[in-house]
């Protein structure tokens, strides 16, 4: 049987392994209320987190397409960049997903199954650097935000000081 179709008949224990892994990221008392609240709305990125792992795992046994990899990776790795990850501890748990299935499904030594092996780790790590791409647009973003934040604050604070002088006539940011 090809590993594709092991890892098929092996997904809900594959996931379920692989959630439990990604929650542990998470500080004790967060990854107890991610892996014991099932509610989509009391437990948003718990539930989020498992949708995109299901995805992501049926793109690595299925027809793998960089595009679809990014709509699913993207919902998972936005929570993680606007918590506090480093970029690897971010996306680690995309690589984790390797030793799981080499746990489920004992590797062989004939070509066949050492060639659907490779493609599986090429695919896991296509995904990968999908996630680490995305982990650092999401987090330009927030360093853009909290510059115009702070941009917004200081000239606002000169501005109460009369430190800002304007123009006649104009008002802050036009062009006259």
């Amino acid at each position: 049987m090809s590993l594709f179709k092991q890892l098929s008949q092996k997904k809900k224990t594959i996931i379920k392994k692989w959630f439990d892994k990604v929650v542990d990221s998470y500080p004790v008392d967060t990854a107890q209320f991610l892996k014991s609240q099932n509610d989509s709305f009391a437990n948003p990125v718990g539930q989020t987190t498992l949708r995109s792992l299901e995805g992501m795992f049926d793109l690595i046994v299925g027809d793998f397409d960089s595009n679809t990899a990014k709509e699913h990776v993207d919902p998972v790795i936005r929570i993680r960049s606007i918590q506090d990850f480093t970029p690897s501890r971010a996306v680690r748990f995309i690589y984790d997903l390797k030793k799981i299935i080499r746990e489920q499904v004992p590797l062989y030594s004939d070509a066949e199954t050492m060639r659907a092996y490779a493609d599986m780790d090429q695919r896991i790590d296509a995904m990968a650097l999908v996630a680490f791409d995305i982990y650092m647009q999401c987090r330009e973003k927030i360093y853009d935000l909290k510059a115009n934040e702070m941009r917004a604050r200081t000239y606002s604070a000169f501005k109460r000081a009369g430190l800002v002088k304007e123009p006649d006539g104009e008002t802050p940011g036009s062009s006259g």
